[in-house]
């Protein structure tokens, strides 16, 4: 069988549709039965999120042919795009209810299955990559050891130890959720884990991922099927017939409640937003960010978007007396006392550093870049990349040595600056914070020691 990163390959330099569409058919039970179990069996939601995978995967083909499978990869990137879905489609039925539709009924599980099912996804996500990758390749593909071996680069006996402690971990982490996990629980991932997609769903994956990675959304209106326009415009139809009825026979007073409950509404997405920043400070207590909060610091990429904007706006103010000083116990006349725009400059530009960072580490099993050029990638925009002068990496290990992220500081400028009569400098922690410190002497020495691990122990 043709390896899946040679597949890949082929596909990122002749644009190879067979190829691509042979892998989509390889691994479509996989990802259609991870996303169905992550949307809580709703079978259209789990379809649109195959094809968000899928389309991702063409979009990075270039940079996932290094891999020799691809069950991993697509694994993770369905819980991904399924809690992305969920949280989705929750907040869009809040909101329209009058038009939610009906559940899609589920077959009947077996009972340890029923057991298993809401639950198998996030504790598969506490394993690390490769212990994730040999139950995926062992029982939801129902490999044989040799093969899972050989896709792991391991004998056979080694990948049957890899995969023994693996599903151990997996049952210490169900057992902690209450679940009790029975000698039977291989047997049970095997049976029911991957179900059949539907029949056509692998051809309309590879038709619409191609083309959602190559012309885009005007592209995939194109070639949707004449059923699925049908039912966009007679929900369409419907909500339009419904929108009249409600306003024929609502009075003033209920449109004076309506409008009350907007204002809720909106106050409701702002403390949202804010929430998002707060979630890794909420991770302080563990080694490692949890891939749940990974995927919300995905979500980030977002805010960085807005900071930008900020950071353009705060440029100029950067630029007027902000001198480098070279012995700040000792400040003279050229020294200028920043205000707080500046303030909140330094602290978007750490922030920025940061969420790179820290997506870096996730892509890389949990280790920090050793120098700025490795996060380059990340950065959101070149105004990003102009002020990395003033910055230097103090932590250079990996997130999970560390005990307390949110007290160990990983970036720092480099030289201090006058704030409001006294010194400041800003940095950045490990759980994905940024405190501005102020010493009114100028001295950050035993500071800087109380929060910086020395590199002999990173």
């Amino acid at each position: 069988m043709t390896p899946d990163g040679e597949l890949l390959q082929r596909y990122a330099e002749t644009r190879s549709e067979d190829a691509f569409a042979e892998l989509v058919r390889r691994h479509v039970n996989l990802v259609y039965s991870a996303a169905l179990r992550q949307v809580n069996g709703d079978a259209p939601l789990a379809q649109d999120v195959a094809q968000t995978v899928f389309v991702d995967l063409a979009r990075k083909a270039a940079r996932l042919s290094r891999r020799a499978t691809l069950t991993g990869w697509l694994y993770t990137s369905t819980h991904f795009a399924a809690a992305k879905a969920v949280r989705t489609e929750t907040r869009r039925r809040r909101r329209e209810e009058q038009f939610m539709r009906e559940p899609i009924p589920a077959s009947e599980p077996a009972a340890d299955w029923e057991q298993l099912r809401l639950l198998l996804d996030t504790v598969m996500h506490e394993l690390n990559e490769p212990e994730r990758e040999a139950i995926l390749l062992r029982y939801f593909e129902n490999r044989p050891f040799a093969e899972v071996g050989a896709s792991l680069g391991l004998g056979e006996n080694a990948a049957r130890m890899r995969v023994d402690r693996a599903l151990e971990k997996l049952r210490a982490g169900l057992t902690r959720r209450g679940i009790a996990a029975s000698a039977t629980l291989a047997s049970v991932i095997s049976a029911n884990a991957v179900q059949v997609a539907p029949a056509s769903l692998a051809a309309t994956l590879a038709t619409t991922s191609l083309a959602g990675a190559g012309t885009g959304t005007f592209a995939l209106l194109k070639i949707m099927t004449a059923t699925q326009l049908k039912l966009g415009i007679t929900a369409l139809a419907v909500a339009g017939t419904a929108t009249a009825l409600v306003i024929q026979q609502q009075t003033q007073k209920q449109l004076r409640t309506d409008n009350e409950s907007l204002a809720q509404q909106l106050a409701q997405l702002r403390a949202e937003n804010q929430s998002l920043s707060n979630q890794l400070t909420a991770a302080g207590n563990a080694k490692a960010l949890p891939d749940e909060q990974m995927n919300e610091l995905l979500e980030l990429r977002g805010e960085v978007g807005r900071l930008r904007q900020q950071t353009n706006k705060l440029g100029q103010l950067k630029m007027k007396g902000n001198n480098v000083i070279q012995n700040p116990s000792r400040p003279n006349e050229t020294d200028v006392d920043q205000s707080g725009e500046t303030a909140r400059f330094k602290m978007n530009n750490s922030k920025q550093f940061l969420l790179s960072m820290i997506l870096f580490a996730n892509d890389n099993e949990k280790q920090f870049p050793t120098n700025f050029d490795q996060v380059a990638p990340y950065f959101d925009s070149d105004a990003t990349r102009t002020n990395l002068d003033n910055w230097e990496i103090v932590y250079r290990g990996s997130l999970t040595n560390i005990a307390d992220p949110a007290a160990t500081i990983v970036i720092r400028e480099s030289q201090p600056w006058l704030y409001n009569g006294k010194w400041a400098k800003t940095y950045g922690f490990a759980d994905g914070h940024s405190e501005l410190h102020i010493e009114p002497d100028g001295h950050f020495e035993t500071y800087e020691q109380q929060h910086i691990i020395p590199p002999t122990a990173q």
